[in-house]
């Protein structure tokens, strides 16, 4: 059968591929919600929600992420959540475990705001809110974007954990692809191509924020 059942199983291939971007695109929007939440919250240094932030961080970064997935996936059945879908379940540790990390990027970009900032937005009058919302934030957001693009690209990847669970991404579909006509090899290949055509283009806008910031 040669490459001709690759081609010939191409819908397949982009099934994966449709499920693997939707997973990434929703994480990226959920996760760097949470992980600006958190990093938020974790440079104003809330003494109640320390330890509780924390423990979050501790729990989620220190742990695999695929430990994480089994355990949401099917920890929820144990808790009679009947019916979760393998895409809620993906999505959820995924959210969760690059909320974490993320968090840690915004807590990283907000810190490295000179502390100037915040006295002459006081002086001025501006609230607490105020400060944060039309100073801090947006000086933070030029700071975090390279090493947020490469978290992403991270992210793109660490969906092909999602195969444990049964979700119909990229290498799942690969895999089935494989148990039909065999050639694991060429199949393997074509499917590292599409991660290289999701991820590089990534990675060059990464290089440019960093250049870009190098000289700002």
């Amino acid at each position: 059968m040669g490459w001709q059942g690759i081609i010939d199983s191409s819908g397949i291939l982009f099934t994966g591929f449709v499920n693997t971007l939707t997973l990434s695109i929703a994480t990226i929007i959920l996760g760097t919600a949470l992980g600006l939440v958190v990093g938020v919250l974790r440079a104003a240094r809330i003494p109640a929600l320390r330890a509780p932030l924390r423990i979050y961080l501790e729990v989620f970064r220190g742990s695999p992420l695929l430990v994480q997935m089994l355990f949401i996936y099917f920890g929820a059945a144990y808790l009679g959540l009947r019916g979760v879908e393998t895409f809620i379940a993906a999505l959820v540790a995924l959210t969760l475990y690059e909320g974490a990390l993320i968090s840690e990027i915004f807590r990283a970009g907000i810190e490295a705001v000179p502390r100037g900032q915040r006295e002459a937005a006081r002086s001025i009058g501006l609230s607490r809110f105020q400060i944060e919302r039309y100073v801090i934030l947006p000086q933070t957001f030029t700071i975090v974007l390279p090493p947020l693009v490469g978290q992403y690209i991270g992210l793109v990847k660490d969906t092909a954990l999602a195969t444990a669970i049964g979700y119909f991404e990229l290498v799942r579909e690969g895999q089935a692809i494989i148990d039909r006509i065999g050639m694991p090899i060429e199949v393997f290949v074509v499917i590292a191509a599409i991660y290289f055509v999701i991820c590089y283009p990534m990675s060059l806008v990464a290089r440019r924020l960093e250049k870009r910031a190098l000289h700002a």
